[in-house]
């Protein structure tokens, strides 16, 4: 049936979309879809304006492509009805929990200081503009007075941008005197400057990714195991992003194949119910799991030994 097999393009699209782990095979068998409808669906994904690559041995699709960005058009909130909806919640008055938390999500994504200031918020517009270009024309550029807040200090930087963020609130550059890919607050900027310098280093330009336990990193690394009914249901529920990434095995278990920027999070998540999981890989993973769980038990006998009058 028709919705059955537009479905199945929309799961694609997904998996698809940054694809950093999943190989022709893996998507074809995630997908249910030979490797020639798999070259198919490619196609006909280019033909319809999106931005398809490859990535090593793996297929992915640009967040960046036309169709992503009129969608993101379609659905954002402007900085004029994000002033206006942050009012509102301010006449409900404090001690409204849901108007508080309405509030702490807006104030997270849009700087109210710069918004409120004609002055600020035009220079802000500008910047945006010019980051734009040099993405768009690949230029280099050069960010006049930025604060840091790390460093202390207020200086200039040359930057090659490549990818703007958060609502276009920050943009990730990579900045060749550190040699370090970095991400530039716009609201910290006194002005942006596009030069005719063009990219120089763009082999060296990297992403930074968030992965679905909010730890971020410019590298993701694949992570695969199977849950039992237990851990499944709780990563579901604690992580409903998780569900995009698992698929139906064997014996009533769920496989899951998922990137993550840190072991951290799905560490913590595996330890706490070990005995409900079969991790099988990476072997990187593997490895981490094994140190954490020496460590515990270095922690524990430390504990048996104080308590027994022993070293």
């Amino acid at each position: 049936m028709r919705h059955d097999k537009l479905e199945r393009e929309l799961y694609l699209l997904q998996l698809l979309t940054e694809n950093r782990t999943y190989t022709v095979e893996r998507l074809c068998e995630k997908v249910g879809i030979s490797r020639r409808n798999l070259y198919y669906y490619l196609e006909f994904f280019r033909d319809s304006g999106f931005k398809v690559y490859k990535h090593g041995n793996c297929y992915c699709i640009d967040r960046n492509s036309p169709f992503f960005n009129k969608v993101i058009e379609r659905i954002s909130i402007t900085e004029e009805e994000a002033v206006l909806i942050r009012r509102l919640l301010e006449k409900a008055g404090q001690g409204d929990v849901l108007a508080d938390n309405l509030t702490k999500k807006l104030e997270r994504f849009y700087d109210f200081d710069i918004i409120n200031n004609d002055e600020l918020r035009e220079q802000k517009v500008y910047n945006i503009g010019v980051l734009y270009d040099a993405i768009k024309l690949k230029r280099q550029v050069i960010i006049h007075g930025y604060a840091s807040p790390h460093s202390r200090t207020t200086k200039d930087r040359l930057v090659e941008p490549f990818r703007l963020m958060n609502n276009n609130n920050e943009v990730r550059c990579y900045e060749p005197s550190s040699k370090l890919n970095k991400t530039f607050k716009v609201s910290r900027m006194q002005e942006a400057e596009l030069l005719d310098s063009e990219w120089a280093f763009e082999d060296r330009h990297r992403e930074m990714y968030t992965d679905i336990f909010m730890f971020s990193g410019e590298e993701q690394m694949p992570v695969s195991m199977l849950l039992g009914q237990l851990s499944y249901n709780v990563l579901k529920e604690e992580y409903p992003a998780a569900e995009a990434y698992i698929t139906a095995d064997k014996d009533g278990r769920q496989r899951l194949d998922m990137p993550v920027c840190s072991y951290a999070g799905i560490g913590r998540f595996v330890l706490g119910l070990f005995d409900d999981i079969k991790v099988l890989g990476d072997d990187g993973f593997i490895a981490y799991l094994d140190a954490k769980v020496r460590d515990m038990a270095d922690i524990v006998a430390g504990r048996e030994r104080k308590r027994s009058g022993v070293g």
